[in-house]
């Protein structure tokens, strides 16, 4: 696989592991000790307006929150500029969550990862990754698409822009891109969800996490390239309906039922 395919093996939105972890957990399938570990990996993660606290609490200490909520309560949402599909109407959580692009929902209230970026005296610069808890009014869940489906939409997406894309001859002015989609028609791992998801979620969720990864490079020049205006504009509009089915994909494998 591609330098950039290589690179990307974690998704950059974070709610997804979010809610995969503490949807196994509620289902009692995973030990709440490893929650913080799976969800933050070597990233620093604190919670912030969880109920019953006064100040950002470690990611540990704000999990509880969703202690009484079962599986299929906590959900992950995408949204996009013109998609705010599974958010409650206007209002700060909506808000903060069409910014961030991501967002956990949770019967009354959401969760929003914000990240802030640091340098130390030293020069160093690092980042903290805060999720913040919203009050949300109870609203009913939209349709969702399901795992055979949105595999198949992507799939379907991934051919018509690898398609697109060669015609652009996007090689020239992003080679890694290029590569990477042709790559990522036949994924090798699928271990990227904790146990309890059944193999087709995993498998998608394997390759859309590499996929977004893919499309946030996707969405700059390379340093040093020639691209114009135009050329701008015929990538993005090739990509556009990939990203789309790439969200759909991410937020169906995380949704999917659990298996015992």
């Amino acid at each position: 696989m591609s330098s950039a395919a290589n690179a990307a093996t974690l998704t950059p939105r974070r709610s997804t592991r979010f809610v995969a972890w503490v949807r196994a957990w509620r289902a009692g399938l995973v030990p709440f000790d490893e929650l913080a570990d799976e969800i933050a990996g070597d990233e620093e993660h604190l919670v912030s307006d969880a109920p019953g606290t006064w100040t950002d609490v470690p990611l540990n200490e704000g999990l509880p929150v969703f202690a009484k909520l079962h599986p299929d309560d906590i959900r992950l949402v995408l949204p996009a500029p013109g998609d705010p599909r599974g958010l409650p109407g206007p209002g700060p959580l909506t808000g903060a969550a069409m910014l961030a692009g991501e967002a956990v929902m949770a019967g009354g209230f959401g969760v929003v990862p914000e990240v802030r970026r640091h340098t130390s005296g030293s020069g160093v610069e690092f980042e903290t990754v805060l999720w913040r808890v919203f009050p949300a009014p109870e609203h009913r869940p939209v349709f969702q698409m399901g795992a055979p489906e949105a595999e198949a939409e992507l799939t379907a997406a991934l051919a018509e822009a690898t398609t697109l894309l060669t015609r652009l001859d996007v090689a020239q002015w992003r080679p890694e891109l290029a590569g990477a989609l042709q790559a990522l028609r036949r994924p090798d791992s699928t271990a990227t969800l904790p146990v309890g998801f059944d193999p087709r979620a995993r498998r998608l969720f394997a390759r859309a996490s590499v996929l977004d990864q893919v499309l946030a490079l996707a969405e700059h020049s390379a340093p040093g390239s020639a691209v114009n205006g135009y050329e701008a504009q015929q990538r993005d509009a090739a990509l556009r309906p990939l990203t789309a089915a790439c969200r759909q994909a991410l937020v169906a494998a995380c949704n999917a039922p659990l298996c015992p």
